[in-house]
């Protein structure tokens, strides 16, 4: 395993990460213990903010397996919140214009060709920074924002964002852009498939890497659809969350447990 979601991205054998939605280290432990190989600290929908998101990511670099963090807005005191913090890859949620993705990458580089506040003692740079230059271009080698396309604006804007400069990825929320679509979580349906097929040949047509979630509890459903979106050149994936995968569990030990 590998804690660096850059190289996992460039690999093209089959990804597998979940996102971090309830604030324990244990299940941070439980992740990179059972296979996964990266988790996403989910603080936009996680009840938590950087505070518990920089423990978290403390467990992800003790348990050797990548953290990536994804913020509450598009907002650059949140992503440079989240570098300094030492977690190196932000989901950036709805984004749905170049403008916003933009605005995403700005925050990502220091002066003057971003938005990145300067500050030598932060975990990033390992409380304190001997080094200024060097650990500039150290960290914007590694750090990245990744745009989630979740909206029907997004959808309408995808060749513009997609050629932003400097993603470090791209990815599509299905069950989002069914809610956005007016059809009501119904991430199955074949215009949402439709949709992100679209999206998805439009970013690696741009060469962009793609992450996509996939959010079935059923393994065979699963794997169904990573065979699918392999096929059309997808490598990375966001399996279910951690609330997810532990309810599908308790449901099937008591429903075994009751038959």
């Amino acid at each position: 395993m590998t804690r660096d979601l850059k190289s996992l991205l460039a690999s093209p054998e089959t990804v597998l990460g979940t996102w971090t939605q309830i604030p324990a280290p244990e299940l941070v432990d439980l992740i990179g213990l059972n296979g996964f190989q990266f988790t996403i600290v989910d603080c936009e929908h996680g009840p938590f903010g950087i505070e518990a998101a920089e423990n978290l990511a403390r467990a992800a670099d003790a348990i050797d397996i990548a953290a990536a963090i994804r913020v509450q807005r598009n907002d650059p005191a949140d992503i440079m919140k989240a570098l300094d913090a030492g977690i190196r890859h932000v989901v950036v949620p709805n984004v749905t214009t170049a403008e916003e993705a933009v605005r995403a990458v700005a925050a990502t580089r220091f002066g003057p060709h971003g938005l990145r506040g300067a500050c030598p003692c932060c975990r990033s740079g390992g409380h304190f920074i001997r080094n200024w230059e060097a650990y500039v271009a150290a960290e914007e080698a590694r750090v990245g924002a990744i745009p989630l396309i979740e909206t029907t604006e997004g959808f309408a804007n995808i060749e513009q964002i997609c050629a932003t400069d400097g993603l470090a990825a791209i990815m599509f929320g299905p069950f989002d852009l069914s809610v956005s679509m007016g059809l009501n979580g119904n991430w199955r349906a074949g215009e949402i498939q439709r949709a992100v097929n679209q999206m998805v040949a439009c970013a690696i047509g741009a060469g962009l890497k793609v992450i996509m979630p996939v959010f079935s509890s059923d393994a065979a459903e699963c794997q169904d659809l990573i065979d699918q979106w392999r096929a059309a050149g997808v490598s990375t994936f966001v399996i279910g969350s951690d609330k997810i995968l532990i309810a599908d569990a308790f449901a099937n030990w008591t429903a075994r447990l009751r038959s």
